[in-house]
């Protein structure tokens, strides 16, 4: 699992594009977002670096926590 901060995610509109960008590279992905403390979590087997970059290209900085 890989759990990632995400500050720029703050709203319903940011966790709709976040789960679109990891389904981008693993749609078999689990995606579970915190809002309240800006982290996501991805059950998946794709490298924590594609997973950033994903949200990098869909507009989110992004670090391993």
């Amino acid at each position: 699992m890989t759990k990632l901060n995400v500050p720029e995610m703050s709203c319903g509109h940011c966790i709709a594009a976040i789960a679109k960008a990891v389904a981008g590279v693993d749609a078999d992905a689990r995606v579970t977002t915190d809002l309240e403390n800006r982290t996501v979590s991805i059950e998946s087997s794709i490298a924590d670096a594609a997973l950033i970059d994903a949200l990098k290209a869909g507009g989110y900085e992004s670090t391993v926590i």
